[in-house]
């Protein structure tokens, strides 16, 4: 693709960058549509992110950022103003600048995965959910999920604060659904999502003990480094129904062009122009 002058910049801010798919998405789609624009991956480490972004954004060919893994929840710091997905979640992964220079956060990973359940048939009003890891994509999937009505939503996290935070946070907004915090037994429940970092690297523990895992449950995933993790591999072999982690970024995008004031598109014609490798 052709970067000249007049080349609008999105910053793909996270760390490892490694692991980061979007821009193999994205950047086709422009390309094929002549939209004059790149994403670029931009590889921040915690301590300098709040840096990183205000200097990002003082550039005048800016038209926004995509935020991952580790700044999700940290970047609702440095923002001035957050749409209600955003709030639910406590966390965002894109941001604009407004005309009058205050940057706006949104969340998308949330409506992206539970999209792509559903565009697999799978009934989510009165279900039982388990989401283990309760980061900036957790809590975004764990909201989008009690949207849709489930009867009870299980909640775990290594760090029983953030559990309890997002807890609290679902409870709030989704009186009807019953929401637990505590273990990561998937016994019982209809969707069993990892939405935990386990699975990007070689030798990582699997985040759920797959042998309670039923037949009838489905497995979903958000890890892209790898299209089929460990996690699904064994969540298959048990006779389950899954979703890899790409899926959700295929489904969350047309909203995100939106988001960004581009022309949006569906997640056929994403597929269809994108150049992915693992």
């Amino acid at each position: 693709m052709q970067i000249d002058g007049r080349t609008e910049l999105i910053a793909h801010l996270g760390w490892p960058t490694h692991s980061f798919k979007a821009p193999m998405i994205y950047n086709p789609y422009f390309e094929s549509v002549g939209v004059n624009a790149v994403v670029v991956p931009m590889g921040c480490r915690p301590h300098a992110f709040a840096s990183v972004l205000r200097s990002f954004f003082s550039l005048e060919n800016v038209r926004g950022a995509l935020i991952t893994m580790p700044h999700k929840v940290s970047v609702i710091d440095e923002l001035g103003t957050l749409t209600p997905a955003a709030q639910v979640a406590g966390a965002a992964n894109a941001v604009r600048r407004l005309p009058d220079g205050t940057l706006e956060g949104d969340m998308f990973d949330g409506e992206g995965f539970v999209r792509g359940l559903e565009r697999k048939g799978v009934a989510l009003k009165g279900a039982g959910a388990l989401v283990v890891g309760c980061g900036g994509v957790g809590c975004a999937i764990a909201a989008s999920l009690a949207s849709r009505g489930l009867a009870e939503l299980a909640l775990h996290d290594v760090q029983a604060a953030s559990a309890d935070a997002l807890a609290a946070r679902v409870g709030a907004h989704y009186p009807g659904v019953r929401v637990t915090v505590g273990g990561n037994d998937p016994a019982g429940f209809d969707v069993v999502v990892n939405a935990t970092p386990l699975g990007m690297n070689a030798g990582d523990p699997l985040p759920v003990d797959v042998s309670r895992l039923s037949p009838g449950t489905f497995a979903a995933e958000v890890v892209m480094k790898t299209e089929m993790t460990a996690f699904l591999a064994a969540a298959q072999a048990r006779g389950c129904r899954v979703q890899v982690g790409t899926d959700m970024l295929f489904e969350m995008i047309p909203p995100y062009l939106e988001f960004f004031g581009f022309p949006t598109t569906t997640p056929e014609a994403l597929r269809a122009v994108a150049r992915l490798h693992y």
